[in-house]
């Protein structure tokens, strides 16, 4: 362990909303356990016809999260975010104006394609009714920094916020930049993660058309297959991951537990291709090297990847490329929750620094679902066919990206009482 250390932040609420249930417990209980939560897209679905399988997050009705009067075009992105990030504030045990400061208080969400899904609706609505067609709720319904605004404006947050839109990588992203805020005292407390909703046909179409998709599978529990020799492609999925990351301190002082601390981040640029990753790995290298500088350890210090892991014939192989670089003759334990999830796209890196957070705080590793034959070129010390557990020192999570973004996160164990 390097000598230079520095403040982390503490995880003190979780809030999902994914394809394997909302409840945290729940949700790390399937994966532990193995189970799939993606499935064939059920009739009167938008995708029904257009996606084999699919990782579909439960119904949000508007009047969930929102009052009737406010639910019209506003996105199931949206929705999403705030259905997270309402339970992962009530699993902090935090109300902004009681607990924290509004005005040191941030939002930072992600996504990946903001509202497209409404942006295709009204787009049909105009071709047959022209402009008067098109609802005036459009903009602030699919506008990418919606999912932020609107949890800010229900929550009275008004401190820092932005959205992050780096892709596959937006999730980690905003979750590294809620470090960044605490870290430089511009923060007490950050809501922070990812939202994504694009099972949808143009999106089902065009990641069909890119022969990105996994195909060929009678069975939908068995398509998502991250670093197995069979594996053809990702699933996508949708849903939500919400953080809520505390200085130590402030967790502190208002008695707050927490399931891990947020002790580092890195991040790169492939400066390659728009879609490929660096065939060697070289980047997400770099990320990852920077994410263990920044929390100043070293690779013998870390017992656990949460590994972005999509199921491609490249982007595996690329990244054993990179963990091999990183980690030399150290070798982690290894596993993709998108076995279990699909690919959730912006909201992806969020979800697995959550279950990352939720490793760490139970000593349990979980497996990657359908890694039963693991591709020879990606030799890693992979958890398969169950969970492993045993006490993690640190464990660190990848999300890279189309555009060649890389973002790496580290957590260890909390200063604060834990949270399991």
């Amino acid at each position: 362990m390097s000598a230079a250390r520095r403040p982390g932040a503490v995880v003190t609420g979780l809030g999902l909303v994914t394809p394997l249930g909302r409840k945290p417990a729940e949700v790390f209980d399937a994966l532990t356990a193995g189970r799939s939560g993606i499935r064939a897209v059920p009739e009167g679905h938008a995708a029904h016809g257009w996606l084999n399988a699919a990782g579909i997050a439960p119904a949000i009705d508007g009047r969930e999260v929102l009052p009737p009067t406010e639910t019209r075009c506003v996105d199931r992105f949206v929705l999403l975010a705030l259905a997270a990030a309402d339970d992962a504030l009530a699993d902090a045990g935090l109300v902004v104006g009681r607990d924290a400061d509004p005005h040191r208080t941030a939002v930072v969400l992600a996504t990946g394609g903001g509202g497209l899904e409404t942006f295709e609706q009204q787009s049909q609505r105009r071709t047959e009714r022209g402009r008067p067609g098109v609802s005036p709720y459009l903009l602030p319904g699919m506008l990418s920094n919606m999912a932020t605004a609107r949890i800010a404006i229900k929550h009275g947050i008004r401190g820092f916020s932005t959205a992050i839109v780096t892709a596959c990588a937006a999730g980690a992203q905003a979750v590294a930049e809620g470090l960044r805020l605490i870290r430089s005292g511009d923060a007490d407390v950050v809501v922070c993660g990812g939202t994504e909703s694009s099972l949808h046909p143009t999106i089902a179409a065009a990641f069909t058309n890119a022969r990105a998709l996994a195909s060929g599978w009678d069975d939908p529990t068995q398509a998502s297959r991250p670093f197995d020799s069979r594996r053809n492609g990702f699933v996508l999925g949708e849903g939500s991951a919400v953080l809520i990351l505390e200085s130590p301190e402030h967790a502190a002082a208002r008695g707050a537990a927490g399931y891990a601390e947020l002790t580092g981040w890195g991040a790169s640029t492939d400066a390659h291709h728009p879609t490929m990753p660096r065939p060697d790995g070289a980047g997400a290298a770099d990320a990852m090297r920077s994410a263990l500088a920044n929390a100043g350890l070293t690779p013998a210090d870390i017992g656990y990847v949460n590994a972005h892991g999509t199921g491609t014939k490249l982007g595996d192989v690329a990244e054993t490329a990179a963990l091999r670089s990183v980690f030399g003759g150290h070798a982690p334990a290894v596993s993709s929750t998108k076995g279990a999830t699909g690919h959730l796209l912006g909201a992806a890196g969020a979800l697995e620094a959550a279950v990352t957070a939720l490793a760490v705080a139970r000593g349990t590793l979980p497996p990657t679902v359908n890694l039963t034959e693991p591709d020879p070129a990606c030799d890693l010390d992979h958890v398969r066919g169950a969970a492993r557990t045993g006490p993690l020192t640190a464990a660190l999570s990848n999300a890279f990206a189309f555009g060649g973004h890389n973002l790496s996160l580290v957590f260890e164990p909390a200063s604060t009482p834990s949270l399991r």
